[in-house]
């Protein structure tokens, strides 16, 4: 494993189309339970080269119900962007995860971590490549029938301070399907 994340952290294989050039940010752990897969770095991440460490990590950890120390312990959770390096700017937040990355390096990554429980697919970019025909039109639709992907997935929306205007539309997520997150959660933590 460590061998496999020195390589991430070499990557190279877009940088011609990295603005802030390539620094790859992805944390995993042969004992992880709980695999993150998100979008890709913002620039704060891209800074400080720790994962979610922004205000989009700050929302997940309330909606995991988790101490930064837990979130943090890479055999608790592994944390695995689709696209591993800062994309650039779009128009409204930051442009789509580079598409290179979940190919190159997720099954690979994957394949070394047996025990884990529960993969979290946050937002519509890691939803569509891994449940392919089974994710729904929306992502709204896709996280509204989370049920159905259980126990190996579970679909739930960016928790990105952009995306305050979905969760004030769509109340139910925080209310029905937060605590049902954090139950999933809780009991793989404490199952050690």
């Amino acid at each position: 494993m460590e061998e496999l994340l020195h390589n991430i952290s070499q990557c190279t294989i877009c940088k011609a189309h990295l603005p802030l050039g390539p620094r790859p940010v992805a944390t995993a752990h042969i004992n992880s339970k709980i695999v993150i897969i998100g979008q890709a770095p913002g620039t704060k991440v891209h800074e400080s080269g720790i994962p979610w460490d922004d205000q989009s990590g700050k929302k997940l950890r309330q909606w995991l119900n988790v101490t930064d120390e837990q979130f943090y312990n890479t055999e608790n959770f592994a944390i695995i962007p689709m696209g591993f390096c800062y994309p650039g700017k779009a128009k409204t937040g930051d442009l789509p995860p580079r598409p290179e990355c979940a190919p190159q390096w997720h099954t690979p990554l994957l394949e070394k971590m047996p025990n884990v429980e529960l993969i979290i697919l946050v937002g519509a970019y890691a939803q569509k490549y891994y449940l392919k025909d089974k994710a729904k039109r929306t992502l709204t639709e896709t996280v509204g029938e989370y049920k159905t992907y259980l126990p190996k997935y579970f679909p739930i929306p960016h928790p990105s301070p952009t995306n305050r205007f979905w969760r004030s539309k769509n109340p139910w997520f925080e209310e029905l399907v937060v605590p049902k997150l954090r139950k999933r959660t809780s009991s793989i933590l404490q199952s050690t």
